[in-house]
């Protein structure tokens, strides 16, 4: 196990920020303890320092995971994200990949003039299409709704071929 080269954090960091913007430093300085990247066998593990410490008494050989493995690097060197850094994904924004409807505290914002039951492109908050909705609000409506009112009818996301697989053609 190993720290990530300058060339691989980027990679990572690149990758990541698709899905969460700018809200990159919350991964590391987190409310719970510092946190790091570590590479093990092509994996990149988020680990606590705290871990990271008590698992230097491990040979590598003997070591299988260590923290959550947040995705591998390709025999290309590209970076792939696993599913297991969902958990770093805004929980609007992963409620909606798990066929979930918007709700008004989960809108960013929203096209002016939208009307209602007008179809949708659903975006994360870095700009990364997510799915297809219906405005259940007008753009008007939006803003004076109560927050748990929902907003978006969901029709389709990038992930109902994991959800569905085995019905897919």
């Amino acid at each position: 196990m190993r720290p990530l080269t300058e060339e691989e954090t980027r990679l990572l960091f690149e990758k990541i920020a698709k899905y969460i913007g700018e809200n990159l430093q919350l991964l590391v300085d987190r409310p719970d303890g510092t946190y790091c990247f570590r590479l093990h066998n092509d994996r990149v593990y988020s680990v606590s320092e705290m871990i990271l410490k008590l698992a230097a008494n491990i040979s590598g050989d003997k070591l299988v995971s260590l923290g959550t493995c947040s995705g591998k690097f390709t025999k290309t060197h590209k970076f792939r994200l696993h599913v297991t850094a969902l958990d770093y994904l805004p929980g609007a924004e992963q409620s909606f990949l798990y066929g979930n409807h918007v709700l008004k505290y989960g809108l960013g914002r929203i096209t002016e003039n939208t009307s209602q039951y007008q179809g949708v492109v659903v975006y994360s908050m870095a700009d990364v299409p997510l799915g297809f909705g219906v405005a259940a609000k007008s753009t008007q409506d939006c803003r004076k709704v109560d927050p748990m009112a929902i907003v978006v009818f969901h029709q389709a996301n990038i992930g109902e071929y994991v959800r569905h697989e085995e019905t897919l053609t």
